[in-house]
Order: C-alpha cells, then sequence, then structure tokens
C-alpha cells in the first residue's frame, strides 16, 4: 500500500506539478478511506481491497464522514482526491473501479451563490503558473483569459470571439456580439489589458490583427472547451468546489457591480442578458459578501 500511495505521490508532484499543500491534501483524503476501508471489512486494507471497493462501500464511508461532522466541502473535496487516484490505478496501474464513477458529490451549500471567493480568485494567478511551468505563453493567456471574463463579464464564446485587432491601442470598451446576435459595449478595465499585453508579447503565433487572440498550442483558434478546461484545471489544482466554472467568474463579476452599486438596467446590459428577470437572480446573494468580493478580488480594486 505504502508503495503505490508513494507513487501515486511522484505522479501528482512531478507529472502533475501540485504543491506539497495539494498533495498532502489529497493523501491526507485518500488515507481517511483507507482507514474506514480497514474497519469496513475488519482486516488491513490492500491494494486488492482499495480495487473491489463497491458503491456500498463508498456510500458508507460518506455517511461515516457525515456522522464524524465533517463538512460537505471536505467530504466533496475527499471524493475528489479519492476519483483521481481511482483514475491514476486505471491508467498506470491497470487497476480499474467503476463503482466510484456512480458516487454523487455531496451538495454543497453556497454562501454566494455560484459566486467564486475572494481568496480563491487570488490564488488563481499562482495556480496557473505553477500548472504550465514549462509553457510561459500559455500561463499567460490562460490569466489574460481568467481576467477577461472576471473583468468584463464575458461569456467563454464572446472572449474567445475577440481578434488581435479588438484589443490594439487598448480601446476603452469591447463591441461584443453576444447571444442572438446581439452587440452590447462592455468597458474594460486597465488591469485586463495589463494581462492581455503580458499574453501577446509572448504569444509564439504572432499578432496579427485578423487572426484570433486567443490561440492553441498548435496555433489554432482556442475552443470552449479547451478554456472550460483552464477553469477545471484549476478547480481540481486548488480542491475548488465544483461550482467554480467560467460562468461562475462572469457571475462574480455581475455581483461585485452590483455590490458597487450598479443599477440592475445597467447590469443587464453589460451581461448582455435579454431579461431584466436573469439579471435579478443576483439580488439574492447577500451583499455584504458581495462587497467583500468587490474590494478584495474585481481588477477594480487595484486602481
Amino acid at each position: 500500500m505504502n508503495e503505490i500511495l508513494g507513487e501515486f505521490s511522484d505522479y501528482l508532484l512531478n507529472i502533475k506539478h501540485y504543491s506539497t499543500h495539494t498533495l498532502s491534501a489529497y493523501l491526507i483524503d485518500i488515507e481517511d478511506f483507507v482507514k474506514f476501508l480497514q474497519k469496513f471489512n475488519n482486516t488491513p486494507a490492500r491494494i486488492a481491497d482499495i480495487v473491489i471497493a463497491d458503491t456500498i462501500c463508498f456510500r458508507s464511508w460518506l455517511s461515516d464522514r457525515v456522522n464524524r461532522n465533517l463538512s460537505y466541502k471536505s467530504t466533496a473535496r475527499a471524493l475528489s482526491s479519492l476519483r483521481t487516484f481511482y483514475k491514476w490505478l486505471g491508467k498506470y496501474k491497470n487497476m480499474q473501479n467503476d463503482a466510484i464513477s456512480i458516487i454523487s458529490s455531496p451538495k454543497i451549500p453556497h454562501k454566494l451563490s455560484k459566486a467564486i471567493e475572494t481568496t480563491d480568485i487570488a490564488d488563481m494567478h499562482d495556480a496557473i503558473r505553477a500548472l504550465d511551468t514549462d509553457d510561459p505563453w500559455i500561463a499567460a493567456r490562460d490569466w489574460a483569459l481568467v481576467v477577461l471574463i472576471f473583468g468584463c463579464g464575458l461569456r467563454i464564446s464572446e472572449a474567445l470571439s475577440l481578434k488581435n485587432g479588438d484589443v490594439v491601442n487598448h480601446p476603452s470598451s469591447l463591441r461584443i456580439i453576444g447571444k442572438g446576435n446581439k452587440e452590447r459595449i462592455v468597458p474594460v478595465l486597465p488591469a485586463v489589458y495589463v494581462a492581455i499585453d503580458k499574453y501577446m508579447k509572448i504569444n509564439p503565433h504572432g499578432t496579427v490583427k485578423t487572426d484570433f487572440l486567443f490561440r492553441s498550442v498548435r496555433g489554432l483558434p482556442m475552443s470552449a472547451r479547451m478554456a472550460e478546461k483552464v477553469i477545471e484545471n484549476l478547480r481540481h489544482y486548488l480542491q475548488l468546489p465544483d461550482y467554480v466554472t467560467p460562468h461562475a467568474l462572469r457571475h462574480t463579476f455581475a455581483t461585485a457591480l452590483l455590490a458597487g452599486g450598479a443599477d440592475l438596467r445597467s447590469i443587464q446590459e453589460l451581461l448582455g442578458h435579454s431579461s431584466l428577470s436573469t439579471t435579478q437572480l443576483y439580488t439574492r446573494v447577500n451583499m455584504s459578501e458581495m462587497m467583500d468580493v468587490y474590494k478584495h478580488a474585481h481588477p477594480m480594486s487595484a486602481e
């Protein structure tokens, strides 16, 4: 067992380039399951026992964590760690377990509905650099994408539709074509251009005005799935809840503006919502927490 966990640790540290803090969290979660498995089977846990664990065993473990008063967020993270371990076992050790994929993560109550916590956004910059150590331009691209979506409240498709010529000379606003081919004008904060400029300076695929701003490793236009994967990797690396998505960045932009005193009609126009009722959903968020997000997480706070 120790040998397998040692190899898994090496994989997280040297292949995935996870931090020692993240590695420690993974091992604590997996060891928690191993200890439970020993009690569940009333015998020392072997790797063979882990491989054949079934849904009854997994659900009993989750119930045991509830009985120990462990938080839903902690248990969701532990289940994510265990899934990663089983995925590694299947890929590198040919030890498959299909039962783990059937188990659903516990629902996490969110204080700030679908908006990202302040500290989580702050951690994303360093996480991107850690994940893309071999390709600094990829790290710069990913951070520029995150800041653009968060700083302007764009949808993924809208961010990826931008071309190099759209950001030349730092226009104070961008012309965005959203859903239903509807056009809107979105102001751009200086912090957004700081991130974009750093990316464009080292982008190996050039800055031809008619080319798309965000490019893949092979120089093709970046796809929506690739952009989603960027946030997924950040979520897994930082052990964040499942609600941390590109849309959550857009939502956090809206809640920050609302906390800063913007009226719903203005936010509706900035987001490109066809109905005000959609925008009104943001009023359900706790105002004091939104103000905290605005002050500490939004690019405007640096001004």
